[in-house]
């Protein structure tokens, strides 16, 4: 038998942990600066996200606005139990889903659209000019936008003057007091102020492709649509798969200023939604634990939305969020 009185074995090197260390701290002060600026995110984050969550707990209180929360008086499933009991919940429910889901189907191919053409533009100085004005309503609130809608949709604004001008109607319309166009307004001016402002993001993923990709697609004879077809649209479906998703998980709010701003009682009927029915129910009439209890509801449906969308998007074209 060989002896193994000869055969060494092995002898792991230690770890140089200071050495590491060293490394890290190298790293993290040649970017202190961009660490600061990820702190700062990270904070705002916790002071306005995670300890807010604190008040989830006013969903199953008795909490009238006074007092020490954790003093108040436990309410169990209480106001769950009103907001499956609330006759108005169905038609709020309806115009919710019905501004959201027209959002969506309308509004969320608009961008993609636009930021195609936008990329076969051959003149950069005109891009530039088209890109800043399609984006420029989106610096301006809903406050002032409402303020020109309404002057502009009333019974003498400029779309009277201009529709009774072609002949299109014979007397003027007030548009904002007729629920029968509410969602038309409402669609139609959210598309307008932030379709360019959406744009951005596609524009940016679609200057990322390679130009040799358009080269070889030309040689083969593919014309510009073509080039759009083939080549732009499956280069950035990863990025139109993320914003979907996150449309689809916000599908149950339906932007709570322009409504507001909009709104009157004569358009009550359309223009009824969620977060409105949680301001005027829950805080203008002091009800703050049955309005925790609906924004909690609406956030857990939420929640569930963004985990199917998620699912459904990952099987398809295997890009997700996780």
């Amino acid at each position: 038998m060989e002896s193994n009185a000869g055969i060494q074995s092995p002898v792991q090197k230690p770890v140089n942990r200071s050495r590491g260390s060293a490394s890290l701290y190298r790293k993290l002060l040649a970017q202190r600066y961009l660490q600061v600026m990820a702190l700062l995110g990270v904070a705002w984050m916790i002071l306005f996200h995670y300890i807010p969550m604190y008040g989830i707990i006013l969903a199953f209180k008795q909490y009238i606005g006074i007092g020490d929360v954790a003093k108040a008086p436990w309410a169990g499933w209480e106001h769950f139990q009103a907001i499956f009991e609330d006759e108005l919940l169905l038609q709020v429910i309806k115009n919710t889903l019905g501004i959201s889901l027209l959002k969506l189907i309308i509004g969320f191919p608009i961008p993609i659209i636009f930021a195609l053409f936008l990329n076969e533009l051959r003149s950069l100085k005109f891009n530039r000019i088209v890109q800043t004005i399609s984006y420029l309503p989106h610096f301006l609130s809903w406050v002032i936008l409402g303020g020109i809608l309404t002057a502009w949709l009333s019974d003498v604004g400029i779309v009277n003057d201009v529709l009774m001008g072609l002949g299109f109607i014979k007397e003027p319309i007030f548009y904002l007091a007729e629920p029968g166009y509410f969602w038309t307004i409402v669609i139609s001016s959210d598309i307008w102020k932030e379709f360019g402002w959406s744009a951005i993001i596609y524009i940016a993923a679609i200057a990322s492709i390679s130009p040799e990709l358009y080269e070889a697609a030309t040689i083969d004879g593919a014309g510009r649509f073509q080039r759009m077809w083939y080549v732009t649209l499956p280069c950035i479906k990863g990025t139109i798969s993320i914003l979907f998703i996150l449309a689809i998980s916000g599908v149950l709010n339906s932007n709570f200023d322009q409504i507001l701003v909009l709104k009157n009682q004569l358009n009550e009927s359309a223009s009824s939604v969620i977060d409105i029915y949680v301001y005027e129910v829950g805080i203008k009439s002091g009800r703050f634990s049955y309005s925790t209890a609906v924004g909690l509801v609406k956030g857990i449906i939420a929640f569930i939305l963004l985990l199917l969308a998620n699912s459904v998007t990952k099987r398809m074209n295997q890009s997700s969020l996780f």
